[in-house]
């Protein structure tokens, strides 16, 4: 029995033409036609990736997490309902609007709906990306990943860990407090950070190669305060990455190059060198809010931190051996 990829994410927002751009012309995703009312796109050969309702809100909507067999999905919600979870199953018009075999529904217990699915549809034809890309990492790993702000990060670290079986990758303290899990070998598919409110913090889309990130990086930098991230590099993940501002207010990441590890053999940690070596600079915060993140990258290059060295990244190194 296990969770193991982050198949899509909904937003409720009514600023369709807005979406619309951005994720196309910024992101290069692929528009599905669908209705005149809501929006959703391919980012590889699934049918669905991401979904903009149409309803007004400008917030997450759901996340959609796969399971291995379809009796997972049993399983899961009896031990939810054990708990105190209510638990729906999804009927027709919601497996046909999602576009999965099977699905049902509840709240975690900050109130984000969660979905898990069992068996998304495959598109037979090609995806088209929206710009020239070489691709999205998706595959196996799933769309990326997800990360919620939370005003206790204690509250709800036991709901996925326990009741749903995230894995904690690693976890730490300072300059705030994050939790990251793993359901499959990306380093992290979702994310708690401490910050003392509710909502979505971002989500991260990964590029098959890093000048698909640049050359967003440079479409988006060319916009008056769309970047609210600049280009930088984290130091659990590895990934060389910016954050956008998008329409609805929360972050997307874009990156490239993220930590492959092996599920079955990681051990969580505490990390403790901040959340970047450089870069990342939140440029949406006031100074004084920033001064805690820049010590923390200043303190990493004065001790000389970095991460390993191309050859012992595995899923680069594996790409770079088979070309």
């Amino acid at each position: 029995m296990a969770i193991n990829a982050l198949s899509y994410i909904g937003v409720n927002s009514d600023k369709l033409d807005e979406w619309q751009n951005f994720a196309i012309k910024n992101l290069g995703m692929q528009k599905v036609d669908y209705t005149k009312k809501s929006l959703c796109f391919r980012m590889d050969n699934q049918k669905q990736r991401f979904a903009i309702s149409g309803e007004p809100g400008d917030k997450l909507a759901f996340l959609g997490w796969e399971v291995e067999n379809k009796s997972d999905l049993q399983i899961y919600a009896q031990r939810l309902e054990a708990i105190g979870v209510q638990v729906k199953l999804g009927n027709k018009n919601l497996t046909d609007m999602r576009f999965v075999e099977e699905l049902l529904y509840f709240d975690d217990p900050a109130g984000n709906r969660i979905e898990l699915v069992f068996k998304p549809h495959i598109d037979k034809d090609k995806f088209v990306p929206g710009r020239p890309i070489s691709g999205f990492k998706t595959d196996v790993c799933g769309l990326g990943h997800a990360v919620l702000h939370v005003s206790d990060i204690n509250e709800l670290i036991p709901f996925y860990r326990d009741a749903l079986d995230f894995k904690i990758s690693d976890y730490s303290f300072d300059p705030i407090s994050l939790c990251f899990f793993h359901v499959n070998s990306r380093h992290h598919s979702f994310a708690l950070i401490g910050s003392g409110q509710k909502g979505f913090h971002h989500f991260m889309v990964e590029y098959q190669n890093l000048d698909d990130v640049g050359q967003g990086y440079d479409l988006l930098q060319y916009e008056e305060g769309a970047i609210a991230y600049t280009l930088g590099r984290h130091t659990n993940d590895f990934m060389t990455s910016f954050y956008a501002h998008t329409p609805s207010g929360f972050f997307i990441e874009s990156g490239w190059g993220g930590r492959i590890i092996d599920p079955n053999t990681w051990v969580p940690h505490e990390t403790t060198l901040g959340p970047s070596f450089w870069g990342h600079e939140r440029l949406y915060l006031p100074d004084q809010d920033r001064l805690k993140f820049r010590k923390k990258r200043i303190q990493a290059a004065q001790e000389g931190k970095r991460s390993p060295m191309i050859i012992d990244c595995p899923w680069l190194y594996q790409n770079i051996k088979n070309n």
